[in-house]
């Protein structure tokens, strides 16, 4: 990443032990390039006093101790922070790939989002294994998340009405983006598949398989369609 990329963010005080660091003028995909540049680079340069932060699509929330350091000592730190960050820092984590068995009982939605967009099932397989999707942001539930990537002919609202349950291993769409159910819940995603793959695990560490800035990859199970 190089100092022609870097868009300095603003930042919003939230309470008396918090402030946002929100990139609110770059489109959501770059913002969360630096999103996630900036969580390596502070995981690499801690400020004593903060307590956590955690990073979403275009925002960046710290949490620190106000008896300890001030609002403008956080601002300093993650300020200093961007300046230097090195093409290292935009590196993705790790790659992910994710067996998936599409359509039938797994993917219940998956005609619906062919015939919206004009495609067959199989297409809609095809670009959809085709991407790299990099994880934007958890959120909604333990070991639950946002994917950006999605091909732009596959964004399809998600359900008027949610489901009362959403199985565990369950690959949805939701607008543009795209993601994995990783325990049984509610939800209106549209389902096109489904993976046996754990993506969270209370006993061992990392808890989450998936976290902010790695890639992912769906790689289609053989003849799912005919499941």
């Amino acid at each position: 990443m190089t100092s022609s990329d870097l868009q300095l963010p603003n930042f919003f005080p939230v309470g008396e032990g918090a402030v946002l660091v929100l990139f609110e003028s770059l489109p959501i995909p770059d913002a969360n390039r630096q999103v996630c540049a900036l969580d390596r680079r502070l995981k690499g340069s801690p400020l004593a006093g903060t307590l956590d932060w955690i990073p979403a699509l275009a925002s960046l929330l710290v949490l620190y101790d106000p008896r300890q350091i001030t609002l403008t000592d956080v601002e300093t730190w993650v300020g200093g922070c961007l300046l230097t960050l090195t093409d290292q820092d935009d590196q993705p984590a790790q790659q992910v790939e994710i067996p998936v068995r599409y359509g039938g009982l797994d993917g219940p939605d998956l005609p619906f989002v062919a015939d919206t967009h004009g495609l067959t099932q199989a297409e809609v397989v095809e670009r959809h294994a085709a991407q790299i999707y990099h994880v934007g942001m958890m959120g909604f539930m333990p070991g639950f998340a946002y994917l950006l990537g999605l091909d732009p002919a596959l964004a399809t609202p998600r359900l008027a009405t949610p489901r009362t349950l959403v199985p565990a291993g369950s690959v949805g769409i939701a607008g543009d983006l795209t993601g994995v159910y990783p325990l049984a819940s509610p939800g209106g995603w549209r389902l096109i598949g489904r993976t046996d793959m754990g993506l969270f695990n209370p006993h061992q560490k990392p808890h989450f398989t998936l976290s902010p800035g790695v890639e992912v990859r769906f790689i289609p199970v053989e003849d799912s369609l005919r499941s």
